[in-house]
């Protein structure tokens, strides 16, 4: 539907909508339109409130999508919303008004699933991401390794699959570089590893090594010597060897990580790495003890598929811990399967370059036990799932649980759905389950779709992936994400155009938006990034939308994203972010 008739389709159901009983003043308009000053409910004095933003375009994304012109901010709470007139009485003497000109505000963002600590391998790690060869990585690394010639290991992140389909980037161009250090890269999305001989070495990793349980040692062809990429949980035969990042570099990158949060105007994320790197989970704590932490994380343990669900009460403790206003851990993240760029996403019909499903990590049974005991305990399950047979699988585990506890409001989510199949869409709302899902990745990229997808999944299968619009059309609660650091530009106006958009930046040619039968609304895109984000985390009811008695959690825009084209939204600017009222972010050129 074109903007302009969605818009006249929104007047009209605005026309006919009773006014959300939340606001005093607010009436619901046409996005883009101002707001017209609405009843104000009694003459009774009320407490001034600290901060006002008035004339603006406030989109509440509230249940009615209202939209309002004013917000007054008393605490860390939202008092008001409604009108510029409406909103004068809560004006005193200290209350600090803004006067917004028409900029717009939508609640904080909130990015789902986030590796914010993995902000920690940037600063102290070789940062391969601007290569795109493997002669690119390897001066990269030569740079890294010629400004630290005393390192004992070498770790770094960045590389793509793409540059080395196949069995992967081989140990010799590493060899020639550092061949005495033990030196480990990860791959962009996670899910591999290019090592050299030495790395090899130290984790003790021969021809005769068996590939692990949910893993895989690629090996030359020939000789069947492990050829330097490890896949999945084969990874962690090096990277348990190699050591890790201390509790004070991962507190620095926790720290780096919400400035760029706060600048893309995101309040709240999910992180899912507590537990599986060490030192991970008491950088958090510490942060939240220093009152060091400035956004809402809703933090998930990784759960370890060797032990099953006797772990559950190890997790009960951690939450019991951190009840932080700011960091709790709520969630147990579970890795179901791997990624098709390594041919470990776990599909129902063969990959078409190798024969082979994929890799299940867990087995079935002690997947379904843990669940049932993570369920029962109250945790939300999280569970990254790429193939369509995972899903399956992970959709089977969700329903073992309900019938073990008995249904109730668990929210447990699915993350990625790369492929689904259709009849398990609509198994997702029977069972109440969320999918967390990243536009961000939603287009045919070009050197991807052409030399991984396609070859690997067959064209068929390729131009199906990544649903969104089919969840939403079920009434499913479709989440948004990022994905960081495998998404490095992790700017939410970034994926809400993406998926409008479904096509790559620069493209004119219609027939290459990717599943366009799956592209959202912008109103679609919004609420994924807002108010269900917020019920995918579980703080619904304090964050998510702009409503009487909410956290002030805020985002003000340059731009009015329903008065500009889709293939803008990106190029908007962040203003101000609040959360809980506190301004943690103003655009430089803004300040006085």
């Amino acid at each position: 539907m074109s903007l302009k008739k969605w818009t006249s389709a929104l007047l009209v159901t605005a026309l006919m909508s009773p006014v959300s009983a939340f606001a005093q003043g607010t009436t619901q308009q046409a996005p883009g339109q101002a707001a017209k000053p609405g009843p104000v409910a009694g003459a009774a004095q009320v407490m001034p409130a600290d901060t006002v933003l008035s004339n603006g375009v406030v989109y509440t994304v509230d249940r009615n999508r209202n939209f309002a012109e004013a917000v007054a901010i008393r605490g860390d709470k939202i008092v008001y919303v409604g009108s510029n007139e409406g909103v004068k009485k809560y004006v005193g003497s200290q209350t600090k008004v803004t006067d917004l000109q028409g900029k717009m505000v939508l609640p904080g963002f909130i990015d789902s699933h986030t590796h914010a600590s993995k902000t920690t391998g940037l600063i102290f790690s070789i940062d391969l991401y601007d290569g795109g060869s493997i002669k690119e990585y390897v001066e990269i690394i030569q740079a890294f390794v010629a400004e630290h010639p005393d390192e004992k290991t070498l770790q770094g992140r960045g590389w793509s699959n793409p540059v080395a389909p196949g069995i992967g980037p081989l140990k010799e161009a590493l060899d020639e570089i550092v061949p005495d250090v033990p030196l480990a890269l990860t791959s962009d999305d996670g899910h591999s590893l290019w090592v050299n001989s030495a790395a090899l070495e130290l984790a003790g990793i021969t021809k005769d090594t068996p590939n692990p349980e949910g893993g895989i040692i690629e090996r030359d062809p020939k000789t069947g010597e492990p050829s330097g990429t490890l896949r999945e949980s084969a990874m962690d035969l090096v990277l348990h060897k190699i050591g890790g990042y201390t509790v004070d570099q991962y507190k620095a990158g926790i720290e780096e990580y919400q400035h760029k949060a706060a600048e893309r105007g995101v309040t709240t994320v999910r992180d899912p790495d507590m537990l599986r790197y060490p030192n991970v989970l008491e950088a958090y704590e510490e942060l939240a003890k220093e009152n060091k932490l400035t956004i809402r994380y809703r933090n998930a343990v990784t759960a370890n598929p060797d032990k099953g669900p006797e772990q559950v009460a190890e997790f009960e403790k951690i939450r019991e811990r951190n009840q932080y206003p700011l960091f709790q851990v709520n969630a147990v993240k579970i890795f179901m399967d791997g990624v098709v760029e390594g041919a470990t996403a776990y599909l129902e019909k063969p990959y078409e370059h190798k024969h082979t499903n994929g890799e299940l990590i867990w087995k079935t049974d002690v997947y379904n036990k843990t669940v049932a005991a993570a369920d029962k305990a109250g945790f939300q399950l999280h569970v990254h799932s790429i193939g369509d047979a995972s899903t399956r699988i992970v959709l089977d585990g969700f329903e073992h649980a309900e019938k073990q506890n008995g249904a109730h409001d668990a929210r447990h989510s699915l993350v990625h759905l790369q492929l689904v199949n259709k009849e398990d869409i609509e198994r997702f709302k029977k069972l109440g389950a969320v999918g967390i899902v990243q536009p961000f990745w939603f287009m045919q990229e070009a050197g991807y779709y052409d030399e991984i997808e396609v070859p690997y999944l067959g064209e068929e299968r390729a131009q199906q992936e990544y649903p969104m619009k089919s969840f939403i059309n079920q009434g499913v609660h479709i989440a948004s994400s990022s994905d960081y650091i495998v998404t490095p530009e992790f700017n939410p106006l970034h994926g809400i155009q993406q998926g409008i958009t479904r096509i790559e930046e620069g493209e004119t040619d219609p027939g290459k938006i990717a599943n366009p039968d799956e592209r959202a609304t912008l109103a679609d895109m919004i609420a994924s990034f807002t108010i269900d984000g917020a019920y995918a985390n579980h703080v619904d009811a304090i964050t998510g939308s702009i409503e009487v008695g909410k956290k002030a959690d805020l985002v003000v825009l340059d731009k009015n994203l329903f008065a500009i084209p889709a293939t803008e939204i990106k190029d908007t600017n962040v203003i101000l972010t609040l959360v809980e009222g506190k301004e943690i972010y103003r655009l430089q050129t803004e300040k006085k």
